[in-house]
């Protein structure tokens, strides 16, 4: 159990807006106390560059950026040259398919699904078109992945496998373990957006023998605009950088330049230093309450609102099955953006939209859904304000059918 009581206090917003009923985490979440004073002291105290400057402020900013990489490392049981910081989990997964670029052929064969976020599909969509490789997607069961229906699409022409963990709209887990085993037998790369998991999950790269993997701080009450992208080590090795400038050279010769060992020469330029710092605070916050407690805690208010919702009339729940922690539904003939404004006006914060993945929403016949997420801060209130919240817009837009 979890002292919620406790938490909300250590989120500064709540101060502000003590009556708001968040469940958006998904998107970004709230930021922890911890990450807003550790960049404030960074940017108020300091706010000098890292790995530049020998005098005594240049080398404390070098050393609060470079605790918060081996802070990460430790986080997902990563060497800290495997962990590169970069802007987002979309800019670690545009960098990585540029990087990929000279590893894929003509007629190679990308595998993947209906189920990715944009920031995991268009960067791989481009990879394929660029360079005349296959774009296989996995066919889904009830918006499931099974192994069943990936190893239908696994060949020996397989060279990347790009997957999740968490699905961002239904909330599904993916087999990861076995298809992660099942790609390295045809020596295919595997590639796995974690932004949905990383803050409910523990991940454990090494236990899961994965290639690369890519999260963002704004998801786990961090700061907006770091993210992280793990590589194994013998792999960044042998890949290529994509953005070139300061920090990454080794050499710079008139023959051509020579570049850092990773994970240096994919960190070209100045970092986002106070959002690294920032992101250290927000891994403490998690080690702290436990992974496993704070998951534990939204799956059981998720299973609250769906017991109270399950028999309802006029809600579609598109998830039914789910066992993590997003709640995905519409209100029959009601445009999920009016039910999200009707929420609004209750206090009530839901995401509603495509949720940046057009194939997923194609997949289950609906143009857009409303999505609610949960975070160490929901009480059982706040989902007895959400339950009632929906009911009442539900019943709202049936009263107005009937005059």
């Amino acid at each position: 159990m979890i002292d919620v009581k406790k938490i909300r206090a250590q989120f500064p917003v709540y101060s502000k807006y003590p009556d708001t009923r968040f469940f958006d985490s998904a998107a970004s979440a709230f930021k922890h106390q911890s990450v807003i004073d550790a960049m404030m002291d960074y940017l108020s105290f300091n706010g000098t560059n890292v790995h530049r400057g020998v005098y005594q402020l240049a080398a404390e900013s070098t050393e609060k950026y470079e605790h918060a990489r081996i802070d990460v490392a430790n986080f997902i049981n990563a060497n800290t040259d495997e962990v590169i910081f970069t802007k987002s989990t979309t800019h670690a997964m545009n960098m990585l398919a540029h990087s990929l670029e000279d590893q894929i052929s003509f007629n190679d064969e990308i595998i993947i699904s209906e189920l990715e976020h944009h920031s995991n599909l268009l960067p791989w969509e481009r990879l394929a078109k660029t360079k005349g490789a296959h774009l296989k997607f996995i066919p889904l069961e009830n918006g499931k992945i099974t192994l069943k229906h990936f190893k239908k699409v696994l060949s020996p022409k397989t060279k990347l496998v790009i997957t999740h963990t968490v699905s961002n709209v239904l909330g599904y887990q993916t087999p990861l373990i076995d298809m992660i085993k099942l790609s390295h037998m045809v020596n295919a790369v595997v590639i796995v957006d974690a932004a949905q998991s990383i803050s409910h999950q523990k991940l454990d790269v090494k236990a899961l023998d994965v290639d690369y993997v890519a999260f963002s701080g704004h998801k786990m009450y961090g700061p907006n605009g770091i993210g992280v992208l793990y590589g194994k080590k013998m792999l960044l090795d042998h890949l290529s950088p994509s953005e070139f400038g300061g920090e990454m050279v080794d050499k710079v010769l008139l023959s051509g330049p020579t570049y850092k060992e990773a994970p240096y020469k994919f960190e070209a330029g100045t970092p986002a230093i106070a959002e690294a710092i920032g992101l250290s605070g927000a891994i403490s916050f998690l080690n702290e309450v436990g992974l496993e407690n704070i998951y534990k805690h939204e799956k059981k208010l998720r299973k609250y609102v769906y017991e109270a919702l399950k028999d309802e009339m006029g809600i579609t729940i598109f998830n039914k099955d789910n066992n993590t922690t997003l709640f995905t539904f519409n209100i029959d003939g009601v445009h999920p953006h009016d039910t999200a404004s009707f929420l609004d006006q209750k206090e009530v914060c839901v995401r509603a939209g495509h949720h940046c993945n057009q194939l997923t929403m194609k997949y289950l016949n609906q143009d857009s859904t409303v999505r609610v997420s949960f975070g160490p801060y929901n009480t059982l209130d706040d989902c007895n304000v959400l339950i009632e919240s929906i009911k009442e817009t539900r019943d709202f837009f049936v009263s107005l059918k009937g005059l």
